[in-house]
């Protein structure tokens, strides 16, 4: 077994675990493929491709696609095949489905066209989640959630790890360093990890206060810093954002500090199974007014459901997704350059909900913020006086 296979059965809590969740997805898929009247589904993106392979398959060579490298087609009557080019072939077949029960089918890599293969093995009604030759685009965003046993353990791994990696770099940070050294500090402390940065915004001072998504420009830490983030490994996705400052921290900025701590301890209690993403936009919009900043949720996303992506689907006036525990959150409420973004779980309690953080930094400073008698954890600025 190859030492990627072994981290990921280990960090889901064993083979017998993920056994269980690769069943456990195929069942819902095939459940699907039913409702739907398709007689298979071709998955080309990576989200599904993680997702389906709880977590082996990445089939990624660019960086920055959006699709892999290898497809994965899936039958109503049971059949599974995967099929990739003769270049990529080998690979796959040795390292990304090992164990998965999918059967191989390849060709030459200048000639070989998925679309045709899944319309040639799959009958006459094929959908795909990402557009191939004249096949129906279909969405598989709802059958990834809610998260099962497995899953849960990798993002309690994920979120560890990452948590470690932005809290060793941010009490490393000194006036002086810029932020292209910020982002290859941390990446490094990731990558060696196998963990993936896959958003990187880092800034300094008077940029954090300008830009809600300030990326990298090479200026130079004065005194206020800022590690934000979201990192990858097995296909999930977990986000966080931390701050120093060098000095006393200003009035605006730390009312701005108390703000999004507010709106991130309403924002927590209201996620609770049911709850639908236009509800969460009128609690974060109501928080913002009540502390004084009426209408600051207009000026930034105020996050959402995250999972096989940085953010599965963000809080909006219309939005009509709902709240399906056990699942993971990214809340990241703003103020006048003060943020607070961990990633957590949601979990049903009975008629109440439990959130759980996934992203601790237990060496940084904290803040504890009551709503409706619960008490919520937001990260603090680390203050060097």
């Amino acid at each position: 077994m190859s030492e990627h296979l072994k981290a990921l059965e280990q960090a889901s809590g064993g083979a017998a675990a993920r056994q269980s969740e690769l069943q456990h997805k195929l069942t819902r898929l095939e459940q699907w493929l039913q409702a739907s009247g398709y007689d298979a589904v071709l998955l080309r993106r990576h989200e599904n491709l993680a997702w389906i392979s709880a977590g082996e398959i990445q089939a990624r060579v660019g960086i920055l696609s959006e699709t892999g490298v290898l497809a994965l087609l899936l039958l109503r009557d049971g059949r599974r095949f995967a099929l990739a080019p003769s270049n990529e072939a080998p690979r796959m077949q040795a390292e990304e489905l090992v164990g998965l029960g999918y059967e191989l089918i390849t060709g030459p890599w200048h000639a070989f066209n998925v679309a045709d293969e899944a319309t040639r093995l799959g009958g006459a009604r094929v959908a795909t989640d990402a557009p191939a030759a004249s096949l129906p685009v279909v969405s598989l965003a709802a059958l990834r959630a809610p998260l099962l046993p497995a899953e849960i353990a990798r993002f309690r791994e994920l979120g560890r790890h990452t948590a470690d990696a932005v809290a060793h770099t941010l009490l490393a940070l000194q006036p002086g360093v810029s932020e292209y050294e910020m982002e290859a500090w941390l990446a490094e402390r990731l990558l060696r990890e196998g963990i993936f940065p896959s958003v990187l915004l880092m800034a300094v001072d008077d940029r954090i206060l300008s830009y809600k998504h300030a990326v990298a420009r090479g200026a130079t830490l004065q005194r206020f810093g800022m590690l934000n983030l979201c990192t990858r490994r097995w296909g999930l996705v977990v986000s966080i954002t931390r701050f120093v400052h060098f000095g006393k921290l200003p009035t605006e900025l730390a009312r701005g500090f108390q703000t999004a701590a507010l709106v991130n301890a309403a924002l927590q209690h209201a996620t609770r199974n049911g709850a639908t993403a236009a509800s969460l936009f009128e609690t974060a919009a109501a928080a913002y007014a009540q502390a004084g900043f009426p209408g600051e949720e207009q000026l930034h996303h105020q996050g959402g459901a995250c999972g096989y992506l940085e953010r599965e689907w963000v809080a909006t006036p219309g939005g009509t997704q709902q709240v399906r525990t056990p699942e993971a959150y990214a809340w990241n409420p703003s103020s006048r350059g003060g943020k607070v973004e961990d990633t957590t779980l949601a979990i049903a309690d009975g008629t109440h909900g439990h959130i759980e953080l996934l992203t601790p930094t237990p060496t940084l400073p904290r803040v504890h913020t009551e709503c409706e008698g619960s008490s919520y954890v937001s990260a603090g600025v680390l203050v060097h006086s």
